[in-house]
């Protein structure tokens, strides 16, 4: 059972900076002393509003996690807690001993060794010398470094860092625990230890606020969930919800960029056609040569070391969209709902020989589903200017989470006309859960002296 005794407290604060790049003004000491403060007064555009009016408690032995996109005032708001920074207004309120993991290398001196960098860190931390020796095995051994303990913490990785903060930060027995993303630095290994400390940690009725990009986590882990948005608390509640409304807006956002994208390489292919036809001397005269150049295969695009197209392009993938059950073009699903995924293809020549195909996976590489017209049976006859292809899924059940879409026009034996990875990807949220890629509909029933606490959904 939690006590809801209120171990952290935030009424109204907000968080101002003064912006410090060539254009704007310093201001001088003399200014900030009559004032008080080195952001009173400024113009808007001289300040940069990183939290505003934020107030929310977080009850001892509750677990918060703070979600948000990059530059929503996450990682602010974790210092404000922390008192590494002071509120502009508002006040913060802390009943319980912190320990803060927040910036890789944090309170770390990089010219001493990692066995000194112990005894000062738990000493800032509120230890005292024999406390901090009677932990310090146990310290260094969660870390991992025996080997490099009396190394200087500059010579140490990213993940040494991080080893070392955690592990000094969970051994000074803090009541309240402070993290940020760092831990996305660590191993899988040390993750793994992590979390099962902190597991321990909360079920000893400690407090933990925690920023975290993984999604997944976050549901597990936490009791809440706060979403920042620009510096505003845009939605407090339990973490599947938020979670949900959160990568909603990302999917959104996402279709909206894919929307402009094909809008502007339409525009730009309509500025092209007016420009052939203003110049169609001179098209008439490289005709010859244009025309070889569209029986070669066209160039592949790469993103970093991956290939994303290829294909001679004898057929070609013009557009792509998702739609939903209303025909209304989305890049957010509900699991379980219809979705139709729309190609528009054009051939130049006839061809006789053709397949098309779809595959959908995750952004790890994991192959959800795929078919292709040639699977089910589909012989092809002709093939020549515009058209369409829909693919229909009236319920698509996959588990809560991103995914990529690959489409593709080859020839019967394989041969590519277009390929391409990647072209679009979309977001699927439900309100049951699973392990896996796949969420069949199911049904549970149960006799006898079995009793369940009314459901997240129920209350």
């Amino acid at each position: 059972m939690i006590d809801r005794r209120v171990a952290v407290r935030l009424d109204g604060v907000s968080k101002t900076f003064r912006r410090v790049s060539a254009g704007y003004p310093f201001r001088t000491l003399k200014s900030a002393l009559v004032d008080r403060s080195l952001v009173r007064d400024l113009r808007p555009e001289e300040s940069i509003r990183a939290l505003r009016s934020i107030s929310f408690e977080v009850a001892t032995g509750e677990a918060v996690a703070l979600v948000g996109g990059n530059g929503s005032g996450k990682s602010t708001l974790l210092k404000v807690m922390a008192g590494l920074l002071r509120p502009t207004t508002g006040t913060v309120s802390i009943a319980g001993r912190v320990a803060a993991l927040i910036e890789l290398g944090a309170g770390f001196h990089p010219e001493i060794s990692g066995r000194e960098n112990v005894f000062i860190n738990g000493a800032v931390l509120g230890l005292k010398r024999a406390e901090i020796e009677r932990r310090y095995g146990d310290i260094v051994a969660f870390a991992g470094l025996e080997d490099f303990i009396d190394e200087p913490v500059k010579n140490y990785s990213s993940g040494m860092y991080v080893r070392l903060g955690f592990s000094v930060a969970i051994h000074t027995d803090p009541e309240i625990l402070l993290v940020d993303e760092v831990l996305a630095v660590g191993d899988a290994a040390f993750s793994h230890r992590c979390l099962r400390r902190i597991e321990e940690f909360l079920a000893g009725g400690r407090t933990l606020v925690l920023v975290s990009h993984d999604l997944d986590l976050v549901e597990e882990l936490c009791d809440r969930a706060l979403w920042l948005e620009a510096g505003e608390l845009r939605m407090s509640g339990r973490p599947r919800q938020v979670v949900d409304a959160y990568r909603e807006a990302i999917a959104e956002a996402e279709g909206r960029e894919h929307k402009e994208a094909k809008e502007a390489a339409a525009t730009a292919a309509a500025a092209t056609a007016a420009a052939a036809t203003r110049g169609g001397e001179h098209a008439a005269i490289g005709g010859a040569e244009l025309e070889a150049e569209r029986s070669e295969p066209d160039e592949t695009f790469d993103v970093g070391a991956e290939t994303l197209r290829w294909g001679s392009r004898a057929a070609e993938i013009v557009t792509a969209r998702l739609l939903d059950g209303e025909g209304r073009e989305t890049y957010h699903l509900r699991s379980g709902a219809e979705a139709r995924f729309v190609v528009e293809v054009r051939a130049e020549r006839e061809l006789g020989d053709f397949v098309f195909g779809i595959g959908l996976s995750t952004p790890r590489g994991v192959e959800c589903w795929g078919t292709n017209t040639d699977l089910l049976g589909l012989r092809p006859r002709r093939l020549l200017g515009a058209a369409t292809v829909v693919v229909r899924c009236p319920e698509l059940r996959l588990a809560p989470g991103e995914y990529l879409v690959d489409l593709a026009i080859h020839s019967r034996d394989g041969a590519p006309y277009d390929y391409r990875r990647r072209i679009f990807a979309f977001t699927v949220t439900a309100q049951d859960r699973g392990v896996g890629l796949y969420l069949p509909r199911n049904e549970w029933w149960f006799e006898g002296g079995i009793e369940w606490e009314p459901s997240d959904r129920e209350e």
